[in-house]
């Protein structure tokens, strides 16, 4: 079998987040998809070893922001390989907070939802959060950042906690 057949699936890359009250965790995620429209719903999926995935389980809502293409490797770098247990994530960087209360990055981000959770599904090393959609915004009309340009523009790599990471490949 070759796994990187997956590689060609379309997605974007996303800033999950949230906040419980006493904890705040971001981190970058390829896994944001609108599951259903009526009522507005979408998921996101967070390694269960992630910080932030016992945030959001704990807060029971997050923030998605979509990055768009004006994103450097700096800010991917800043979301998705430092963890949100000893790095404060959004100081530095222009940020707003959503109705749910979780903070999103208002800097290299073309839109945002915020999200109640309805349902969280246990799929073996990650957890996927439905949510409802409790707000939702547009940032700027710079166009989302896809997997396939961050990985053959920016020439980024798969980190290890990522849902598609495969052992090897990039």
């Amino acid at each position: 079998m070759d796994a990187t057949a997956l590689f060609k699936f379309s997605s974007g890359l996303y800033v999950v987040s949230a906040a419980d009250g006493e904890r705040v965790g971001a981190c970058l995620v390829n896994t944001g998809l609108q599951v259903t429209s009526a009522p507005l719903q979408v998921s996101v999926t967070v390694n269960k070893e992630n910080y932030t995935c016992g945030v959001i389980r704990d807060a029971g809502h997050f923030s998605l922001a979509v990055v768009d293409e004006s994103a450097d490797m700096l800010f991917v770098g800043r979301f998705g390989f430092r963890t949100s247990a000893d790095f404060d994530k959004f100081d530095g960087i222009e940020s707003a907070v959503s109705a749910t209360g979780d903070p999103y990055p208002t800097e290299h981000a073309c839109s945002y939802v915020a999200c109640r959770v309805v349902q969280t599904v246990d799929v073996g090393t990650h957890l996927t959060f439905v949510g409802e959609v409790v707000d939702a915004g547009n940032l700027s009309d710079v166009a989302p950042m896809t997997y396939a340009y961050y990985h053959g523009t920016l020439k980024g790599k798969t980190p290890p906690k990522a849902s598609s990471f495969v052992p090897g490949q990039g």
